[in-house]
């Protein structure tokens, strides 16, 4: 079975905890603190890899973690900040929030390596804690943790046109006549098993790369067979070729086909019913031509109107595959040309840093005293040295409900908070 979707679990790694300890020589009877800092975690960071073309390796191993970065030392060491951990994904994947669906990442284009999750920064040592008043700091700062994530990995072929039609219609023997493509072909339902991509090269026009999506039959939004596993490859194509059997040679009518065909892409995605399409009436050299009416005919009267234009031709004989091609090349041609990318929607480093994690207020002689690792991992993240950065730190205060928690504790304008080694007046 082609593995073109896997769901894992990734986790950066923890920085390394700051150290406590303080110079011990001789003749230096009060040497000052000297801990080194932690350092940092491993990133998660995937790659593209183009010599994959399935998710296969992401069946058989779910759990992926970086390391911890190591714990700073004595005599202001710091701690080895630890690798990351690199995995490697085809071209086009697309890296989901597992719950929600949103778009972290799309592997595609120019986006070849990006970093999804963040090692934890190092923690500080004790020696940046000595004030005028704090000679002796015996604090030091814990590495910030890891992040975890339960990611989707979905990949979407990367094609220009894509080739949608009910099975047995004869996409794999118009896929084998005009590329290099080599599919498997049978009188089969579902002889197709995997999308096959091929590449059409014309004469004095430009060419484009074609997909087979295999697997749709009616219900396939719904998950009916297997097209609901195969609908997400459409999602990249700039145009479809609709392939319908115009002989009805299996009794079904071919007009009929290209609307049940069409509620299905619309069900599953309202977007791809604004994809141009061209219908491709296949199997022209079977048609009877005693019939009373010709079916070709009547899929120009019932479609062209709509604007979808109709080309008879013969997968089997070849005759009439050159007109739709060149027609085609032309079509893209005016069309955008940028590739089809979906927009980060999901940001790591934001929303897994209001997670629910507890956290005290407390006063310590007219000391107001915030505590709680969700406190350390908003201090890991934060560079309150910029104007950008402490905007985030005063929004992460007042989104976490701490500011309400201190009102509550009764907190006036001009007293003091210490979190951890930051201390600061408190105005509104």
């Amino acid at each position: 079975m082609f593995a073109d979707r896997a769901k894992i679990l990734i986790r950066s790694g923890k920085g390394g905890d700051g150290h406590v300890s303080f110079r011990r020589e001789l003749y230096v009877p009060n040497g000052g603190p000297d801990g080194g800092d932690g350092g940092r975690g491993g990133d998660v960071i995937f790659e593209v890899d183009k010599g994959l073309n399935t998710l296969q390796d992401y069946r058989h191993k779910r759990k992926y973690l970086a390391k911890d970065g190591q714990e700073g030392g004595k005599r202001k060491c710091h701690g080895k900040d630890a690798s990351d951990i690199i995995l490697k994904v085809p071209e086009g994947t697309v890296i989901k929030e597992a719950e929600s669906g949103k778009v972290i990442a799309d592997m595609s284009g120019d986006n070849c390596r990006q970093v999804v999750l963040k090692g934890g920064r190092g923690g500080l040592g004790n020696q940046h804690f000595a004030t005028s008043t704090m000679q002796v700091p015996k604090y030091a700062q814990p590495g910030q943790p890891g992040q975890e994530l339960t990611v989707l990995l979905e990949l979407k072929v990367i094609a220009d046109v894509g080739l949608i039609g009910f099975p047995n219609v004869g996409k794999s023997t118009f896929l084998s006549r005009v590329t290099n493509a080599t599919p498997k072909i049978a009188n089969y339902h579902f002889t197709t098993l995997a999308p096959n991509l091929g590449v059409v090269d014309l004469k004095d026009a430009k060419g484009f790369v074609i997909a087979d999506i295999p697997g749709l039959i009616e219900g396939a939004s719904e998950g009916a067979g297997l097209g609901h596993e195969f609908l997400r490859h459409i999602e990249r194509t700039r145009l479809m070729i609709h392939v319908v059997d115009a002989a009805g040679t299996e009794g079904r009518s071919p007009i009929e086909d290209v609307y049940k065909i069409n509620h299905e892409l619309g069900s599953y995605s309202a977007s791809l019913m604004e994809r141009p399409q061209v219908i491709a009436a296949n199997k022209t050299d079977l048609i009877f031509a005693g019939g009373e009416e010709d079916p070709v005919e009547l899929l120009k009267k019932e479609f062209e109107p709509q604007g979808i234009k109709v080309f008879p031709i013969s997968g089997a004989t070849g005759e009439g595959l050159s007109d739709l091609l060149y027609y085609v090349s032309r079509e893209l041609e005016s069309m955008d040309q940028a590739p089809v990318i979906f927009n980060q929607e999901y940001f790591p480093e934001e929303e897994l840093i209001y997670e629910n994690l507890p956290y005290t207020v407390e006063v310590e002689d007219g000391i107001y005293v915030v505590e709680g690792p969700k406190i350390e991992k908003m201090l890991g993240y934060t560079n309150l040295d910029s104007e950008k950065g402490f905007a985030f730190f005063q929004k992460f205060l007042k989104e976490a409900g701490i500011l309400t928690k201190l009102e509550e504790a009764g907190i006036a304008e001009g007293d003091t908070v210490r979190m951890y080694g930051l201390q600061f007046d408190y105005y509104k």
